[in-house]
């Protein structure tokens, strides 16, 4: 006999926890599972195959783990049941089960939160839209801490979170090592005798391969291949994932968490982001296993401590970040930067070493670490003065871990600091010496780190001082750029000219599209 439902519980594909507060009191005798992968989702930028992929699958398999457990799952596959929405999801399903009450975990973007909210109006249902309780503080803990301060830094919501949660901390509350921040200490090159561990990858079984099959062809202006794809999609591979990286990568992931390579795209990290921002893992039982390694002797504190300021400190702050200010946070434009995004960002051809790679790894992957994000890729769009939205965009398609909330303060505020200040107390701009002392990058590339003028200078470095002088009104009062302004300010003014036309000639081949098919060194000054 047919089961009469009382009520959908609407799950979306970051949501994939069985202990998701819309599914904690579900009832399979009364409550009906709707998931839908609308078209528009995987296409509204052009994202990844991989991360198409990774997010599809772990959807599948997460409602095939639900109708194990007795569900019955009403799913909109792109395939055999396409939907252009959420909302149309929703409609066929009450339309076919005549249900007036749908519960959904609050989403995790603005886009996602209006349409919801319309939900009642358009579909006349009650909608019971409950808070998403997987991560460490409530939307409200942040608004708490915002209030009444002029800088909204993150190392203070990270200081309160460790109190409140007792991660790394004593008895007397106090941190453990006597020290709240261990980050000095993780900003090592990688030696050259040392190359790290390949990273655990998983075959991908009968649903993935079936979706892998089809990406090229049914997601043709998605960009990347897929014929590297090794993700976790299921609760029990990202487990496995976890437990690969506590016991082999975590012991080395401070020491050289900044660092780049050519002989490893992942070095140490963990490779897990993607699994806790769709919910395979939870942020807490994550944390807690690292906290775990330290206190059994397996990992060192600057490591373990570097690893949960990622999740507990950086995760937590740009979700309430991102929440708190408001669904216009990415609109403004700091510097005015209005240059259109060069197309080697879409084929990593281009001959500045340091920069092939990070993008080249980032289209072979899904993947690339934070400091390949942030000051390699992140800081040539800053100093270049690439439009804002169009890096947030990209930044947003071509990585398996980004969701608007996570990515657009770490791109937005952190990498482009096109917001003001609001986020980061400076811009995260770096000349070719930064990229040379953290990476072997800059070993066989045309271009020089140690010059800054000439056809075989590295254009970070002249870029840096063009970026410096020509937003010298907004930035120069900024108390910790105070030296690199003073150093300006002594240079010959011959020097300075020649800084400027280095970069400008380099800045006008970049419009030209002149630097996607790698020249000779003469021709690009």
């Amino acid at each position: 006999m047919k089961r009469r439902f009382q009520t959908i519980r609407f799950v979306l594909g970051d949501q994939l926890t069985p202990g998701l507060s819309s599914l904690s009191d579900a009832d399979p005798d009364r409550d009906l599972i709707v998931m839908a992968e609308p078209r528009n989702e995987a296409t509204y930028v052009p994202h990844h195959r991989q991360k198409i992929v990774m997010i599809l699958s772990a959807m599948r398999h997460f409602a095939d783990e639900l109708r194990d457990q007795g569900f019955e799952v009403a799913y909109f596959d792109y395939q055999d049941r396409p939907v252009t929405s959420f909302t149309e999801a929703l409609k066929a399903a009450i339309d076919a089960h005549d249900i007036q009450h749908a519960v959904i975990t609050q989403p995790g973007e603005w886009r996602v939160k209006h349409e919801i909210e319309s939900w009642s109006e358009k579909l006349g249902v009650s909608v019971d839209i409950r808070p998403d309780d997987r991560f460490f503080a409530p939307l409200a803990a942040f608004e708490d801490f915002a209030k009444d301060r002029k800088e909204l830094r993150m190392e203070y919501f990270y200081r309160g979170l460790r109190r409140e949660t007792g991660i790394l901390m004593e008895p007397d509350g106090k941190p453990v090592g006597g020290q709240w921040n261990f980050d000095h200490d993780n900003r090592k090159r990688l030696p050259d005798d040392v190359t790290p561990p390949a990273p655990k990858t998983f075959a991908p079984d009968k649903i993935t391969q079936a979706l892998l099959d089809r990406a090229m062809d049914d997601f043709p202006d998605a960009l990347g291949d897929v014929a590297t794809f090794g993700w976790p999609v299921t609760r029990k591979d990202a487990l496995i994932a976890l437990d690969q990286f506590i016991t082999h990568r975590l012991p080395c992931f401070g020491d050289y968490q900044d660092a780049m390579t050519v002989k490893s795209a992942t070095l140490y990290h963990s490779l897990i982001s993607p699994c806790i921002n769709i919910g395979l893992l939870l942020p807490d039982e994550v944390c807690r296993a690292a906290e775990k390694a330290y206190h059994e002797g397996k990992a060192p504190l600057n490591a373990v401590e570097g690893f949960i300021r990622q999740i507990l400190g950086w995760r937590e702050y740009v979700r309430g970040l991102y929440w708190y200010l408001g669904p216009d946070y990415g609109s403004g434009n700091h510097f005015k930067a209005r240059r259109p995004l060069p197309g080697f960002f879409w084929d990593g051809d281009v001959p500045m070493k340091c920069l092939k790679q990070a993008i080249g790894e980032t289209l072979e992957n899904a993947y690339a670490h934070h400091i390949q994000r942030l000051m390699v890729i992140g800081n040539f769009a800053l100093l270049a003065g690439l439009d804002p939205k169009e890096v947030c965009d990209w930044y947003l398609a071509v990585y398996i871990d980004a969701f608007e909330w996570v990515e657009l303060p770490n791109t937005f505020g952190m990498a482009l600091y096109a917001d003001g200040g609001k986020m980061a107390s400076k811009p995260y701009a770096a000349s070719g010496k930064y990229i040379d002392r953290m990476s072997d990058y800059c070993q066989g590339c045309q271009f020089n780190p140690r010059k800054n003028t000439g056809t075989d200078a590295c254009p970070f470095n002249a870029l840096y001082w063009h970026f410096m002088d020509r937003n010298a009104d907004k930035l120069g009062n900024n108390p910790r750029l105070g030296m690199p302004y003073r150093n300006w300010a002594r240079m010959k003014d011959d020097n300075k000219r020649e800084l400027i036309n280095q970069a400008e000639a380099f800045l006008s081949k970049l419009d030209d599209g002149k630097l996607d098919t790698s020249p000779a060194q003469a021709d690009l000054f």
